[in-house]
Formats: structure tokens, C-alpha cells, sequence
């Protein structure tokens, strides 16, 4: 056996020249076999999502889209998504005088990705522009500017979901609704009536509740002003603190209600809104999670006392479906990130991508982002048609954002495992982004509600509204015919209705999702993307791990419609 002390070249001691430099055969970081950066890439070079916009009403934004994903795509972009999360937000209770201010630091990285999501119409804008399509739009600009980071989407949410819920109160939206809905981005604590543009939170849960917001502790007391009143009470996740105002939850004489809290009063004083710390986080790191306490905070009602839960069932129908957006936005990135590491990754002797079960678990990848992206936008579209007063898109809009933000949010952190496991190590080191990525997606099923809370959320709408089964079957019986397997879940399901439970929610929820966006591939997708979606997911030829699809699969079909030409 060889020992170390045999093996060349140690039979010197001598220092490595003049220059202290690495003579001819010394050299052990000859770079190989590594792919190139990815950037700059096309966000947008997405066939499901550029074919969705345009079904959906909104391919008036396509060139819009274009523009926006190759902006997102661009190694400038990419890197603000990467330092805003290196350079976490940092709070500062007080100023160098003693002065209470209460006031989150964050990365110019931040401010660059919220300046472009803001002025390309992500946040309010949706509700103040005329044209069909405009929240399908708003949604699709989501799903490509999401490349970039997940967690400045958060502050963009809230604003949106925030108008509708306060036009209960139509004197304050007068006030507030056109500065929400502005594409001016203005960061700083200032009168909300002098900026250009305003951004939007809520605080709904607190600690002893979480989801059950009608355990909430916090006390509205009414003052002499009608329709102003002071808060008292603590609440446990408030994300995106720096916003200028809040919509808010609280116990007032009349029951629960729902109030608009400003960081800064109409007097230019700052409102009682002490920050009692940043919470430490699985997920993203750019966006600040804080917990506010109020103690004589100005607080202004939204809609009528008692109907708090009621006057922001609007926003939550919103936020679900950024959710939604949002899981399928990181599918595609992950699946993007994956399929390029692959084309120029070579092992035993062939390019990862020629090698039948890597591409057997791309394209099972390739099918679950498929049919993310073309539920969200499904979804999208309802919405679309629901604000402009579709009562059956509303009842369908009702039913299936619950059903997609259970179902795709929960398919999320598997998905992108399995896109980091085709990196190797390489997706396990911070550098590939990927880690980043993966943390994130666990916090698209707990936002809004988790797991549970929106199966029972869907069991509860079909005993109160009987027209959103009718909804749903009505959009399901589109796609009658064309598949027997989907025509057979979508029977298992009609007789699953009859026996819903609260311990059988999941299972019946899940199969809802999987018919919908069965039908949704037989309808609009290639045979290839369609016939495996419904032999695996609803024919029962698949494993229990992305990479199982059957022989039979058309995996070349598949691939070639998901993953983007490259230069």
C-alpha cells in the first residue's frame, strides 16, 4: 500500500516560487463540471403561465409580463433578493434621545424589490384600474416577480387584500383607498395623508388564539368621536411593521370587530404601536414578524361592531390566494433552478438531464408546477369576475381558494426537497439559494389559516352555501368525457360529499383539489402534461416520491413544455 510520505510531489520543501504562486501540477481548483449562473434568465418563459393569462382575461399585461420577467430574472434583481436576506431587518425601539420610535431597519435591497413590486401594480393598483383581467394581471405579476424573494411579497398582500375590507367603511376608504391602491412606493413614517402612496398590515392573531381570532383578548374602548377608539392588548404575529397602517381585530362592546390602526395620526403624532420584539424565523429573513402592543392606540371602526370576523372574510379570500400564487411561484423557481443545474451537470458518464430517472423526476416536478400555475390563475381569474359581480365565479372563488390554498401550499415543501435534491450538495449550501427557498415554503400552509382550519373552512362553506358544490361541480363537469380517470374521482367525490366528516376533511379536500386541477390539464394542457397528471394523481399509477411516473409517461413532452429554451 502507498504511503502519503511516497506519493508525489513531497520530495521538496522548497516555497512555491518567487511570485509564491502554484507551480504546474500543484493546481487543485481547475473549476468543472459546475453549470454557469442561471442569470439573467426570462421569469416569464413559463408556457402554462403566459397560456393562463390569456384564458383568464388578462393578455392585454402579456408584454408587460415579459418585460417584468426578464427584470426579475437579471442578475441585479436576483442579488437583492439574496442580500435582503443576508442583511435581516433590524428594530430600534428608541432614538439616540430616549425618544420611543419604534422603527424597523431594512436592507436598500428591500427597498429596490418593494419599489418594483409597488410601481408594477402588485400591491392596491388592481382595484382602481377598470380593465377585465386586472386582478388575473396583478396575480401573474406575482407569480414571475416572486423569482426574485418571497418575503417582500407580504407588505404587497396585505395592501391589496386590505381595500376591499375597508370599504366597509366607506368615509375611511375614501380617505385611504387611492393611496392604497397608488404604484408610488414612499418607505418612513409620516402622515399617511402627505405620501404619495401607502402600504398596508394586519394584525389579527395573538398568542393564547392563533387562528381561533374569536378567542382575541384585545379591548376597543370607544372615545367621544364616533367611530374612533383606543386599543389595549398584545398581538403575537404582525409582519411587515413598517407599514403605515393596520387593519386590526379587537373585543369592543358590541363583539369582535375589525378597526384601521395608522402608524402615524392625522396630527402627524406618532400612534401608540410599541414593538416588543422581531420573531426569530424558519422562513424568509428579509420581512420583519413583530409583536406590537397597544395601550391607548387611536383606532378607527371598520364596519359595523361585532362583524370584525365578517368585514375581513374579504381580505382573507385575498391573502389565500397569494398564497396559493406564492407556493406555485417557488415551484417554478425551484423546478427553473433544478432543470439548469441538470443540463450542466454531468455524472457516470452523461449530462444529468439525459439520464432516465433524473428526467422521470423532472417532469414529475414539471406536472405538480403545471398544475399549480394553472389553478392560481384559474383562481385569479374567478376573482376577476367575482368583484365584478359573477355571483356563480363568487361561489366557485369561495370553495376553491380554500380548496388551492390547502392543497398547493401543502404540496410546496415536498416540491422543493425534491428540486433541492437534484442540485446535490451544491442545493444544500446557502449560496445556491436554494435552502432559502426550501424554509420559505412551509410558511404558505400556516399563513391564513393551516392545513386544518382550511379543510374545515371548505366543509363549512358547502353546508352554509349550497352554491359553492354547485359551483365546483359545475366547473368540474366541463372536462366530462375526456378522461375516465378524472371522471371516476370526480364520482368518488359526489359520493364523498354525502359523507363528510371533520376527521375525513383532508382526504376529501385533497381529492377536490386533484379533480380540479385534472380537469383544469384536460382542458387546457397538451395530452402528454394532461394523461399523466390524471394517471398519477387520480389513476393511482404513481409512488409515493416525485420521480415516479409510469413508463408510459411522455417525459420529452413534458420537459420540453416546462423548462425554458437556454442560450
Amino acid at each position: 500500500m502507498t504511503t502519503l510520505a511516497q506519493e508525489p510531489p513531497y520530495e521538496s520543501h522548497e516555497p512555491f516560487g518567487e511570485s509564491g504562486g502554484v507551480p504546474e501540477g500543484y493546481a487543485t481548483h481547475d473549476v468543472t463540471n459546475q453549470p454557469p449562473p442561471l442569470t439573467p434568465y426570462d421569469a416569464s418563459d413559463d408556457t402554462a403561465l403566459l397560456e393562463g393569462l390569456r384564458r383568464e382575461g388578462a393578455g392585454w399585461a402579456e408584454d408587460g409580463l415579459r418585460r417584468l420577467g426578464r427584470r426579475a430574472g437579471s442578475a441585479e434583481a436576483q442579488e437583492w433578493g439574496d442580500l435582503a436576506n443576508r442583511h435581516e431587518p433590524v428594530l430600534r425601539t428608541h432614538d439616540r434621545y430616549g425618544n420611543r420610535v419604534d422603527e424597523v431597519e431594512y436592507h436598500p435591497s428591500w427597498h429596490h424589490l418593494m419599489r418594483v413590486a409597488v410601481g408594477e401594480g402588485l400591491a392596491g393598483s388592481a382595484w382602481a384600474d377598470g380593465r377585465p383581467g386586472a386582478h388575473v394581471a396583478r396575480t401573474a405579476g406575482g407569480l414571475v416577480w416572486g423569482h426574485t424573494e418571497a418575503g417582500h411579497g407580504c407588505p404587497t398582500s396585505m395592501t391589496y387584500a386590505a381595500v376591499p375590507a375597508l370599504r366597509a367603511q366607506p368615509g375611511l376608504a375614501k380617505v385611504y383607498e387611492p393611496l392604497l391602491t397608488s404604484r408610488e412606493y414612499e418607505p418612513g413614517l409620516r402622515r399617511p395623508t402627505e405620501k404619495r402612496g401607502l402600504l398596508a398590515g394586519m394584525g389579527m392573531t395573538e398568542k393564547q388564539g392563533g387562528s381561533d381570532v374569536r378567542t382575541n383578548a384585545t379591548t376597543a374602548t370607544a372615545t367621544a368621536e364616533p367611530g374612533v377608539y383606543t386599543l389595549r392588548g398584545h398581538k403575537w404575529f404582525t409582519s411587515a411593521p413598517m407599514c403605515d397602517v393596520f387593519l386590526v381585530l379587537a373585543q369592543a362592546a358590541g363583539g369582535l370587530s375589525c378597526f384601521l390602526v395608522p402608524r402615524v395620526l392625522p396630527d402627524g403624532t406618532r400612534n401608540t404601536f410599541r414593538i416588543q420584539r422581531l420573531k426569530d424565523k424558519l422562513g424568509n429573513r428579509s420581512n420583519a414578524s413583530s409583536e406590537p402592543e397597544f395601550d391607548g392606540t387611536v383606532a378607527w371602526l371598520v364596519g359595523p361592531e361585532g362583524q370584525g370576523v365578517k368585514t375581513i372574510i374579504e381580505m382573507v379570500n385575498c391573502t389565500r390566494l397569494d398564497c396559493v400564487m406564492s407556493s406555485a411561484t417557488l415551484m417554478r423557481k425551484t423546478l427553473v433552478e433544478a432543470g439548469h443545474h441538470v443540463r450542466h451537470r454531468s455524472a457516470f458518464g452523461a449530462r444529468l438531464v439525459d439520464q432516465p430517472l433524473m428526467r422521470n423526476v423532472l417532469a414529475d416536478l414539471a406536472l405538480e408546477s403545471e398544475a399549480a400555475t394553472t389553478l392560481t390563475l384559474r383562481l385569479a381569474g374567478a376573482a376577476d369576475r367575482a368583484v365584478r359581480g359573477d355571483e356563480g365565479e363568487a361561489a366557485f372563488r369561495r370553495i376553491a381558494t380554500a380548496v388551492g390554498k390547502y392543497w398547493v401550499t401543502k404540496r410546496g415543501p415536498a416540491f422543493t426537497a425534491e428540486a433541492l435534491e437534484c442540485l446535490g450538495g451544491n442545493g444544500y449550501v446557502e449560496e445556491s439559494g436554494m435552502p432559502r427557498h426550501y424554509r420559505e415554503a412551509p410558511l404558505l400552509s400556516i399563513w391564513e389559516g393551516s392545513g386544518n382550519v382550511n379543510a374545515l373552512d371548505v366543509l363549512r362553506a358547502l353546508r352554509r352555501s349550497p352554491a359553492t358544490a354547485h359551483a365546483l361541480f359545475g366547473e368540474l363537469a366541463l372536462a366530462r368525457g375526456a378522461d375516465a380517470r378524472l371522471d371516476a374521482a370526480v364520482a368518488r367525490l359526489e359520493t364523498g360529499l354525502g359523507a363528510a366528516s371533520e376527521t375525513g376533511a383532508r382526504r376529501l379536500v385533497e381529492l377536490m383539489a386533484l379533480a380540479l386541477q385534472g380537469s383544469l390539464l384536460v382542458r387546457h394542457a397538451p395530452p402528454a402534461v394532461a394523461d399523466a397528471f390524471c394517471a398519477t394523481r387520480l389513476g393511482g399509477d404513481w409512488g409515493h416520491a416525485f420521480g415516479t411516473l409510469p413508463d408510459s409517461a411522455d417525459l420529452d413532452g413534458i420537459l420540453a413544455r416546462a423548462l425554458p429554451e437556454e442560450g
